[in-house]
């Protein structure tokens, strides 16, 4: 069987806020670190079926940064869902839910 390794760094400020992020895919062709701004880890734990979870952001992500990521992570995971149950009804839902933040957000425009 084949194994991949995902490698993140976090530089941490003496206050422990991230200063920098970075992150590389072994199996990316790009083969160096690449620095962001934010990550969000999400892990299910096979014994206790409870999620685990790493929020980090560095200290000069910016609101408007925050707000797009929070976007485009709720569409994302509105996808994974459909994709994982092929449930639509709550799949469109949780895009319903997205596009308000989105529009609260003033990340995308109104439907009219």
């Amino acid at each position: 069987m084949k194994k991949s390794k995902i490698d993140i760094v976090v530089e941490l400020g003496e206050d422990r806020v991230p200063q920098k992020i970075e992150w590389r895919a072994e199996d990316s062709p790009e083969k160096n670190f690449k620095e962001v701004k934010s990550i969000f880890l999400s892990l299910f734990d096979t014994e206790s079926e409870e999620t685990m979870k790493m929020d980090l952001w560095t200290k000069d992500l910016r609101v408007d940064e925050m707000d797009k990521f929070v976007f485009q992570t709720l569409r994302t995971m509105a996808d994974s869902y459909h994709r994982a149950t092929n449930n639509s009804k709550l799949a469109n839902h949780m895009v319903e839910f997205a596009n308000f933040f989105g529009q609260e957000t003033e990340i995308i425009k109104p439907e009219e």
